[in-house]
């Protein structure tokens, strides 16, 4: 089997302020599989500290942050959905 990740979706959450951009994030995350990345466009600058905050407190990894000309992009691979976690013997909730 190939190592190639899955093709990444873009979530457009530029225009959009506090908190939308990780609202809309955990929406999308929540359609996809995991190990999927999500790759979300945001302008808000509270994105730079509330996506690394949303990230710790779920099973989503930040791959990558940068800003370019004031946009802001966050690569996000999806953790294991928690029933997955809790079938394999992880912590049940």
């Amino acid at each position: 089997m190939s190592q190639e990740r899955q093709s990444i979706d873009i979530l457009d959450a530029t225009g959009l302020s506090c908190p939308l951009p990780v609202l809309r994030a955990r929406k999308h995350l929540n359609s996809i599989q995991a190990g999927a990345r999500l790759t979300v466009l945001a302008t808000d600058p509270a994105s730079a500290r509330d996506f690394p905050r949303f990230c710790e407190s779920t099973s989503h990894r930040l791959i990558e942050v940068t800003e370019e000309a004031g946009v802001f992009r966050f690569v996000i691979e999806k953790g294991p959905d928690r029933n997955s976690v809790q079938e394999s013997g992880g912590p049940s909730l």
